[in-house]
């Protein structure tokens, strides 16, 4: 592929938020123009206060629009799914409790959370969540993690993903290498922990290791900045973090992607020329840009794009990089699944009822 051709393919690498339960003249111009590879929906894409047939309808139209905009039949539609405070949809999808109470009954919500995310034509879950509830102060993580030891996480997520994989929902392990120690929301600001490589090993990284080990197909960076390991950047921009530890030490072959470029802990830097370059060449695959957090305005994303284009034709982004990446992703989605929308039946829905009265029991 000529610089050319990459310069105008940033939607290769980018996963884009959706403004409303429908697409206005913005969502349009950027789905056709940008062509990103993959949406992230949020709640804000679902009627509420509707009966089911009726908002099911209606994000079946949204998603029709998507790929009509972006002229494209594949694509990972992707939904953050975790149960607890993290579910976007309305009601009758099952409300799973938190990480933290699924413990012993992961598989089985994993399951059940897959076929429902399959009936909304939800390819592509953002999780399990692989870090450690391991400081109580935590703002952000906290129960959204399974466990409070590297052990009891790790059987967990390990027993999650095995769910959602036999289910044929993609997961994605988050947020490497660890947010569960941190103090501060990475949504407002940059948390920083001071942990070296070593304290990774004995404890954050063993959980992945474990979905590594069972070949999960993405791992979602962190926004958090490990001084003693690389004090320049956040992990999501870190050759040291990504490329030494995530490739090379864990041997993870999979999509990188990054969390969200709207938050706080980065939005700011990714409107620096080169970041986007910076971030290819520390090895992220995969970028989203929500548009739910600052605002809905598409600036931000264009002027991320234009920099990509930028930046390989002043050759500051290696092509060679964009292309190994652009491989991993285009690789991932020929063996992703494009599910259609449909109505799960009231027996399917009480049992998953059922089932998340259980996990709190």
């Amino acid at each position: 592929m000529s610089i050319s051709q990459l310069s105008q393919s940033f939607g290769n690498h980018l996963i884009l938020g959706i403004s409303g339960t429908s697409l206005n003249d913005d969502d349009k111009r950027a789905l056709n123009e940008l062509k990103p590879i993959g949406v992230i929906f949020f709640a804000k894409n679902f009627l509420d206060g509707v009966k089911y047939p009726v908002w099911l309808e209606q994000f079946k139209n949204l998603i029709d629009e998507v790929r009509q905009y972006t002229e494209r039949d594949s694509i990972f539609t992707t939904l953050d799914h975790e149960g607890g405070r993290v579910v976007r949809t309305p009601l009758p999808i099952t409300r799973f409790p938190q990480a933290y109470l699924l413990q012993s009954h992961a598989y089985e919500v994993a399951k059940a959370t897959a076929l429902e995310l399959k009936s909304l034509g939800i390819n592509l879950s953002w999780s399990p969540v692989a870090d450690i509830f391991s400081n109580p102060q935590n703002p952000i993580i906290g129960a959204r993690a399974f466990g409070i030891t590297p052990e009891t996480t790790s059987e967990a997520v390990g027993e999650y993903y095995r769910g959602l994989r036999e289910e044929g929902i993609l997961g994605a392990a988050k947020h490497f290498p660890g947010h569960g120690d941190t103090s501060t929301d990475s949504h407002l600001e940059l948390p920083i922990l001071n942990l070296s490589r070593e304290d990774l090993r004995n404890r954050e990284l063993i959980p992945f290791q474990t979905l590594i080990q069972s070949q999960i197909p993405l791992i979602m960076t962190a926004h958090i900045l490990f001084p003693q390991i690389d004090p320049e950047v956040p992990a999501t921009l870190s050759k040291i973090i990504l490329n030494d530890i995530l490739r090379e030490e864990l041997d993870f072959q999979g999509v990188v992607v990054s969390d969200d470029l709207d938050m706080k802990a980065v939005s700011d830097i990714f409107m620096q020329s080169g970041t986007i370059a910076r971030a290819f060449h520390a090895g992220c695959d995969l970028f989203i840009v929500s548009r739910n957090i600052n605002s809905s305005s598409l600036e931000r994303t264009y002027k991320i794009a234009e920099d990509f284009s930028a930046s390989l034709n002043n050759g500051t982004l290696d092509v060679g990089v964009v292309e190994a990446a652009r491989e991993r992703v285009e690789k991932l989605l020929q063996v992703t699944p494009q599910y259609p929308v449909s109505t799960l039946d009231k027996e399917t829905l009480l049992k998953n009822a059922e089932l998340a009265i259980s996990c709190c029991l």
